[in-house]
Order: C-alpha cells, then sequence, then structure tokens
C-alpha cells in the first residue's frame, strides 16, 4: 500500500510525457499549430497537392494542333517484339490491341481532307515464296510458280495498295522487325513519289517511320530513319524504336 503514492506518481508523469510528445508532433513545433490541426480536418479537395501532370492532347501530344490540322503519332516496332502503333486524331489506326499491325510494313491509307482512316494493312517484307531474279531459276512450290523477274507476293500486294492513290490521300508508315528486303525499285520509287527521302536506301532491319502523301511536290518532312548497325543498335540485331508526332494539314477539297 505504501507503493501505491509513488507508482501513481510515476504514472502520470509518465502521462504527461506521452501527452507532450503528441501535442509536440500535432503542433509541430512553435507557430505551427493551427494549420497542422488543419490539415486533419481538411477535406481531400481543398489540401495542398502536387503540381497536376502536364495535360495532353490528341494522340498524347504536349500542345493542340492548330486549326484545320490533325494530330498524329507514330511509334515503329522494337525489335520483333513489340509492335508498332499508328495514332490519329486521338484514335488508334494500328496497334497490337487492335490485332492488325505484323512484321514488315504497316500502312494506314487516310482522306487528307476528312481525316477519316480508308484502309489499313500490314506487309511482310521478309517471309513468303522467294522470287526468282533474271537469269535464275524458281524455288516454289508448282501449285504457285513464279516467273522470271517476277516480285515476291507480298512486294505486289504492296504496290497494287499503293499505286492507285487518289491525290491527297495521307500515308502513314511503321515498320516493324524488317521492313526492306523484299522490296524493289518499283516500291522505293513510290514512296520517294509520296515525299520519302529514306525509301531508297532502306535496308534489312531498319527502323522507320514515315507520313507522306499522293502529289507532294516537296519531300516530307514527318519522316525518321535509323539504320541497322551493330555498333550502334539498341537491341540485339535491331535499331532503337522511333517515335514521331506532329500536326498535318488537311488538305482542301481542291486537292
Amino acid at each position: 500500500m505504501r507503493l501505491a503514492g509513488p507508482l501513481r506518481i510515476v504514472a502520470l508523469i509518465i502521462t504527461m510525457g506521452l501527452t507532450w510528445i503528441l501535442v509536440t508532433i500535432l503542433l509541430g513545433g512553435p507557430g505551427g499549430g493551427l494549420p497542422r490541426i488543419q490539415q486533419f480536418f481538411t477535406s481531400p479537395e481543398n489540401s495542398v497537392t502536387a503540381e497536376p501532370r502536364a495535360r495532353k492532347y490528341k494522340c498524347g501530344l504536349p500542345q493542340p494542333c492548330p486549326e484545320e490540322h490533325l494530330a498524329f503519332r507514330i511509334v515503329s516496332g522494337a525489335a520483333n517484339v513489340i509492335g508498332p502503333k499508328i495514332c490519329l486524331e486521338d484514335k488508334m489506326l494500328m496497334s497490337s490491341v487492335k490485332d492488325n499491325v505484323g512484321r514488315g510494313l504497316n500502312i494506314a491509307l487516310v482522306n487528307g481532307v476528312s481525316g477519316e482512316l480508308l484502309e489499313a494493312r500490314a506487309f511482310d517484307m521478309w517471309a513468303g515464296e522467294e522470287y526468282c531474279l533474271v537469269g535464275k531459276g524458281c524455288s516454289v512450290e508448282p501449285e504457285a510458280p513464279c516467273s522470271v523477274g517476277s516480285s515476291p507476293p507480298d512486294v505486289n500486294d504492296l504496290l497494287k495498295f499503293i499505286r492507285p492513290l487518289h491525290e491527297g490521300t495521307l500515308v502513314f508508315v511503321a515498320s516493324y522487325d524488317d521492313p526492306a528486303t523484299k522490296m524493289n525499285e518499283e516500291t522505293r520509287k513510290l514512296f520517294s513519289e509520296l515525299g520519302s527521302r529514306n525509301a531508297k536506301e532502306l535496308a534489312f532491319r531498319d527502323s522507320w517511320v514515315f507520313v507522306g502523301a499522293k502529289g507532294v511536290q516537296n519531300k516530307s518532312p514527318f519522316e525518321q530513319h535509323v539504320k541497322n548497325s551493330k555498333h550502334t543498335n539498341k537491341y540485339e540485331g535491331w535499331p532503337e524504336a522511333l517515335e514521331m508526332e506532329g500536326c498535318i494539314p488537311r488538305r482542301s477539297m481542291a486537292g
């Protein structure tokens, strides 16, 4: 019973000490009491938060395009693992998620006036039947013979795809894995006429993104190209993926 008094005193001192520590934490030291307490009673909407993220516009562009311009972003494939993407006016035209991309050249044709997608296709520039060169023999199945000097099937399909383009048609191109092994001179010439500077030198496993148009007079400002080189490749056997974005003027009805 004699210890009851001293124990009460010790308990009181401990309680006062803990209370002082708690009050110090809440008040945040001299002069900081009211703001610190107010934080506990302030709604999340009114509380101070970090600066908001920078606003993104159509297709993730950092700023909006001018009137009568189409916003776009093109990303080439990464090695032979991650497929390409083509976005226009915040609409994904081609991507792995849409399941409409493939090895080779991924091409979206767009109405240059309305911005509407006309057609999107992928053309394999590596696999497929072997083709004949002048003076060489064919090594294909008898059911699908090739003639001397003929082009690979995918190149023929590609030529049929881009030869009849109407004036003002926009052409969006993104490479994936290998864009050029099957390319012939006519293919390179047609892309050059669409405004490409690099189509003539495109080679095995290069990375390439390009936006051109039927009937352009000058070379397109929207093109990027990275050569496949073991000295500079980002991936083993492939160069880095390319990403390009911008604003394309709509074509007038008169072309």
